[in-house]
């Protein structure tokens, strides 16, 4: 008998976006190969090409849409992946775009839950334990801003930060996965937990377990938060070789 469950996971995914569709779906590979469960990855994109405050705002306006078609797919959990997006529409508002999003799937009879990577990032944090963290942006300074404010407004206190200020978004899918290794060692480190990328465009996967090891305190990344998240969301275990605590099926 098989007892193989296979999901559809939906992406929400900025148009210029090169990195949710590699590094969720290595992430959910990896869990493949340890578990029995099987996904497929199903997307729809947002126009933004440069990450500007006006530009995001637009992009998230497109989200309904995309909502739309994808659960035209009965897809079992969407996944909206631009960090920044969300939290320059204002504290709290991942709340907001989650219930709005998951309304446009019930409205079209397939509903399913949404991970956004902003929520997805505070709850990781919040279930790690987090107080005090450091952070490390592609963004420009004044985003950046908006983040730290945004993260600080759900009780987690930011105590260091380092902004690349790239504001060509293929720019910020083109950095090599392993930066982050040496950058965040310019982070303070007396922190509960090091964000080696608060960006899911920013590739990240490869350093979170290095810079793990180095630190011995937990590492994550916004994709490896909205991965978290999906396998909640989807009420399976969260247990991922490789990835960092948050996935190390403790939380």
């Amino acid at each position: 008998m098989n007892n193989t469950q296979h999901f559809r996971v939906g992406l929400i995914v900025p148009s210029s976006n090169t990195t949710m569709e590699t590094e969720i779906p290595a992430i959910l590979r990896a869990r493949e190969a340890v578990s029995p469960e099987r996904f497929t990855f199903h997307s729809s994109r947002m126009r933004m090409k440069t990450v500007t405050k006006t530009e995001l705002a637009a992009m998230d306006a497109d989200s309904d849409r995309c909502a739309q078609e994808l659960s035209d797919a009965a897809v079992d959990v969407l996944g909206y992946a631009c960090l920044v997006a969300i939290m320059s529409m204002g504290q709290g508002y991942h709340r907001i775009s989650e219930k709005r999003l998951h309304l446009r799937t019930v409205e079209n009879r397939h509903p399913a839950p949404v991970v956004t990577s902003a929520g997805a990032l505070v709850d990781g944090l919040h279930a790690l334990g987090a107080k005090r963290i450091s952070i490390l942006t592609p963004y420009m300074k004044p985003l950046t801003q908006l983040v730290i404010d945004y993260i600080e407004n759900e009780g987690i206190e930011v105590i260091d930060s380092i902004s690349l200020e790239i504001p060509d978004n293929l720019a910020v899918g083109r950095q090599d996965p392993l930066t982050p290794v040496e950058i965040t060692k310019r982070l303070n480190s007396n922190v509960d937990v090091i964000v080696a990328s608060a960006c899911v465009q920013m590739p990240s996967l490869a350093s979170v377990p290095l810079i793990e090891d180095r630190v011995g305190l937990p590492v994550i990344s916004s994709s490896v938060a909205t991965t978290y998240m999906i396998l909640k969301q989807l009420g399976l275990d969260t247990y991922v070789p490789r990835f960092g605590s948050l996935l190390s099926g403790k939380y």
